[in-house]
């Protein structure tokens, strides 16, 4: 059953930087839940993990081929003047790792999220249930919400590919064009992050994408603040395995204060 329509009105964040700050500030309330609740989110970490080592193999491979890939790309380039063709080429190799960094940060959550639903499932849930509970909470199974899941999960992953099209043609602005990329990235997929990582806590509300969507939207610095240092942490190498069950708490916390439940 589908309860959009009874959903709790949501209230609008008015200051922008206080509330990207206090997104920030609910993806250090996730990882608090490390200390209220160790067994639940360490069990999250399994996921986390597989998905990890098969991202890093790909990311391994594309910094040993980049350079090929780009001499191959480029061939006409050859008889341009040593300069101008080092500074052009060595663009695109920070073109490539800022875009690859970007796609790997959205496969990475997303497919971490598909294999480790259940996980993340107990994980949401003991985190409402801690606070109350939800009222006339929605159970939906995995088969029957692996669908919906993988259609939201292509939706935000072909605004990323979009997203990171649009990086690379930035990046490719010799010096500044990489670090330029980079904090557009941040700033795009981190909403993109805030949308996928919130699924959770809304589905069990009955509320779909649509719904997130637009509650997201009504908060958006709040969001951005979440899923910005989330992107962040997600970039670190073997701390982003620790960082997928507290974004996943702390989303959850951020979800409930957007629909009224935790007004703090």
């Amino acid at each position: 059953m589908d309860r959009s329509d009874s959903a709790p009105a949501v209230r609008r964040v008015a200051a922008p930087v206080a509330g990207f700050a206090t997104g920030i500030g609910y993806l250090g309330r996730g990882f608090a839940m490390y200390r209220r609740h160790p067994r639940l989110m360490l069990l999250g970490l399994v996921p986390a993990v597989i998905a990890f080592v098969a991202l890093l193999a790909a990311f391994v491979a594309m910094v040993i081929f980049v350079d090929d890939i780009v001499l191959f790309l480029t061939p006409y380039m050859d008889d341009w003047p040593e300069l101008v063709r080092t500074v052009l080429r060595a663009a695109a190799v920070a073109a490539i790792v800022v875009v690859w960094a970007v796609l790997s940060v959205m496969a990475y959550v997303a497919v971490t999220l598909l294999i480790g639903q259940p996980f993340y499932e107990a994980i949401s849930k003991g985190v409402e249930d801690q606070l109350g509970g939800v009222p006339d909470e929605v159970d939906v199974s995995f088969w029957r919400a692996l669908p919906r899941t993988i259609v939201d999960s292509l939706r935000l992953g072909a605004y990323s590919v979009l997203v990171s099209a649009g990086l690379f043609v930035v990046g490719l602005i010799p010096v500044a064009g990489a670090v330029v990329a980079f904090v557009l990235g941040a700033r795009l997929m981190g909403w993109v992050l805030a949308l996928e990582l919130t699924s959770v806590p809304f589905e069990r509300r009955g509320l779909r994408y649509d719904d997130r969507k637009q509650a997201l939207r009504a908060h958006r610095p709040l969001a951005l603040g979440f899923g910005a240092a989330t992107f962040a942490c997600t970039l670190v190498p073997l701390f982003t395995v620790v960082a997928m069950p507290a974004a996943v708490a702390g989303a959850t916390l951020l979800s409930r204060r957007i629909l009224g439940a935790d007004p703090r």
